[in-house]
């Protein structure tokens, strides 16, 4: 049967019999009953001659690695996944291995178990490595309710629909065994454990209760923690089974750990073998079992009290264990069962990256239905839809902002429920959320846990601190950005501060239609007007609606008090309304050439629909030469200023020679096509979501 299911151990971890730490017990019980045991296999790091607790075991000895030991074992697991293309992997307590695998873009799906506290382990300290991981992963457990809480610690949501608690479990006995007179401490003898309260109560106990015994097992090579009593043993590590021997012989069990352990596998195993087991309250610990005794106070007269009183009052000390025998709370039936199903069902769902398939789209943006699609000629989503269309995608467009129009309540859940109602007729593998985040958390986590379908948001405006409304903007699309797979934006994504991990910001050039940006202005003869430029405000006439002065305006204004020749045909500015449609390219055909300037302060690739509409219709455009668009165009396609002095001086040398300033915007025309049409930023958007391979090059990638 091939394998299909792969589990990765920590290096560190020794899936042996005699050294089995706690996720390699983790793996061995849930093996040993798994239905899916025979599709299964077992990645760790053992000595050469020593023999695996299963056989199901691939050894990835890096024994003679010194260095970057880590790295090594997760790059010799990818060799192996490259040869057996698993379609799970399950990561025990890495997220270092995770992270790897992840950004070498295997088609696995992903399933993580955290063992201990996140923010104590490499690439997942801090929220931003903790938002990439729950992103990336189809499934993650914790180990308690504790470790879960450390995780979102941080993060703009406490609970993901990919989250779970998976309590380590335990196989529990059914008869009550015959116990001794035996305290026992199992784990490490440090000060962290509390070996050194342990100690000093114990020695204090059996001297007074001379038929006890006490045993410790593990060790600590760091601290040294010396106890005698005749009646007071000390033993070194033993295999998981012997150590569950001691717990039956054993009528108590300390755990009075001082450190916030995560889980406390000891507390719960030696509850179920009918220990009455005495523990602190840190970390997992209080999750373990149900009627714990409680060491409220972590020192030795505390330990010794509840010790005492037990042991004297041997009815309460048999109910206890009793009780604690017969109430298992974690049993290793019902965590199998649990990931086995998980699993199975992964197993039988789409696989994550979808290969040489037509999508079925449901792009949510503004189609302007409202205005009779007078902004046709500069729709982003009008052009995306089309380009998605190009390359054989059935495409289905939602006008959110025309439907809520007609919401008289401006109710957002009509506009979700609408949505959520077309998602389940149309059952779409991608939904594009263009240049919006109307969908709220319900909704997506509703829509993905039908269908499993991706989404992809692709957004215009400003992103960048300081520039106009990027707080807004920024809070927009980092809403539920654990459910959206990547982001689209016109600035380059490393000038953006966000929580949205780096892997899923993209740059995405504005898009030309060859039926929308459709002129050849430099074919035109007798262009009368030297410069075009046109605002977008309305009835404001190029004043924002908070009245402040939009800082085009002040270059404009700059720009026109140092003019001497330069006819200018500005819209949306001073008296001039702007123009829509025909209108508008009637006004630029009107002109020579044209100006390229955004809100804000020039930011790396960032422009808005401006830029398409002048540049692929066949004018002659000038760009700050901070945008740094000189990495796609020449200074024979694109003319790149400096200042408003700088943009005078380079009008004037081209001033009266049509011929130069035709050829630039020829070629301008025919290298925006050439690498910003829609078919390419449409298979620029399915290729990043997806995983596809590229139909075009992008050169901006």
């Amino acid at each position: 049967m091939k394998k299909k299911i792969a589990i990765l151990l920590p290096y560190k971890e020794k899936y042996t019999l005699k050294d089995a730490a706690a996720a390699s017990i983790w793996v061995k019980d849930y093996l040993n009953i798994s239905k899916l045991k025979d599709q299964t296999l077992v990645f760790g790091n053992i000595k050469q001659n020593n023999k695996p607790i299963t056989s199901n075991f691939v050894n990835l000895n890096i024994s003679n690695i010194k260095f970057k030991k880590n790295y090594f074992y997760s790059k010799k697991f990818l060799d192996n996944y490259k040869k057996n293309n698993y379609e799970i992997v399950e990561i025990h307590n890495r997220p270092e291995s995770l992270v790897y695998l992840i950004k070498k873009n295997i088609e696995a799906k992903f399933i993580f178990i955290y063992h201990n506290n996140p923010q104590d382990l490499r690439f997942s300290k801090t929220p931003s490595e903790r938002l990439f991981i729950v992103n990336n992963c189809h499934q993650i457990y914790f180990v308690s309710k504790w470790v879960m809480k450390k995780f979102f610690e941080g993060l703009p949501f406490s609970y993901k629909n990919n989250c779970e608690i998976l309590y380590p479990s335990i196989n529990s006995i059914s008869k009550f065994p015959k116990k001794d007179k035996i305290i026992i401490f199992t784990g490490k003898l440090n000060t962290s454990k509390g070996y050194d309260i342990f100690g000093q109560a114990v020695i204090k106990i059996l001297s007074k209760f001379n038929k006890w015994r006490a045993v410790a097992i593990g060790n600590e090579r760091r601290e040294t923690h010396v106890f005698k009593h005749k009646n007071f043993k000390i033993l070194n590590w033993l295999p998981h089974k012997k150590i569950l021997n001691y717990y039956k012989r054993s009528s108590i069990s300390v755990v009075c750990s001082r450190w916030q352990e995560p889980f406390g596998r000891t507390a719960m195993e030696s509850a179920a073998y009918g220990c009455a087991t005495i523990t602190s309250e840190k970390g997992g610990l209080p999750e373990t079992f149900n009627n714990k005794l409680i060491l409220k106070k972590i020192n030795s007269s505390e330990l010794e009290r509840i010790i005492t009183k037990i042991i004297k009052n041997k009815r309460l000390l048999r109910k206890i264990q009793i009780n604690n025998m017969e109430n298992v709370l974690h049993k290793i039936d019902d965590l199998t069962n649990k990931i086995d199903n998980f699993k199975s069902n992964l197993l039988n769902r789409k696989i994550n990256y979808i290969k040489n398939k037509n999508l079925k789209i449901l792009h949510i943006g503004n189609f302007d239905e409202k205005n009779d699609h007078r902004l046709f000629n500069i729709s982003i989503a009008n052009k995306i839809s089309k380009g998605l269309i190009r390359n054989n995608h059935d495409v289905l467009n939602f006008s959110y902002r025309d439907f809520n129009s007609k919401n008289i309540f401006k109710n957002k859940s009509l506009v979700n429920n609408k949505i959520s109602n077309i998602t389940d007729n149309y059952k779409p593998d991608l939904i594009l959320l263009g240049h919006n985040n109307i969908l709220n958390l319900d909704t997506m986590e509703k829509i993905k846990s039908k269908l499993s379908c991706k989404f992809a948001l692709w957004y215009e405006d400003h992103l960048i601190k300081g520039g106009p409304n990027a707080i807004n903007n920024l809070n927009l699309i980092e809403r539920n950005q654990h459910l959206i797979d990547q982001y689209f934006v016109t600035t380059h994504p490393k000038a953006i501060k966000t929580l949205i991990p780096k892997n899923k910001m993209n740059f995405m050039p504005i898009p030309a239609d060859e039926n929308i940006e459709n002129l050849q202005i430099y074919n035109i003869k007798n262009r009368y007007k030297d410069l075009f430029f046109a605002l977008s405000h309305g009835v404001n006439y190029g004043r924002l609606k908070r009245k402040n002065i939009d800082d085009r305006e002040i270059f404009l204004n700059n720009l026109i008090k140092k003019n001497k020749k330069f006819t200018f045909n500005i819209l949306g500015y001073a008296n001039e309304q702007p123009k829509w449609n025909y209108a508008f390219y009637n006004e630029i055909e009107k002109c020579k050439m044209a100006l390229n300037l955004s809100r804000g302060s020039p930011m790396k690739y960032y422009s808005s629909n401006r830029i398409a509409s002048l540049m692929a219709n066949g004018i002659m455009t000038f760009i700050d030469k901070r945008v740094e668009y000189s990495d796609f165009f020449g200074s024979d396609e694109m003319g790149f200023y400096s200042n408003v002095d700088d943009l005078l001086n380079q009008m004037n040398e081209l001033h009266g020679n049509v011929e130069k300033i035709n050829k630039i915007s020829k070629n301008g025309k025919r290298r925006y096509f050439e690498i910003f049409n829609n078919s390419i930023i449409s298979d620029y958007i399915i290729h990043k979501t997806f995983g596809f391979k590229n139909k075009f090059k992008f050169v901006w990638k």
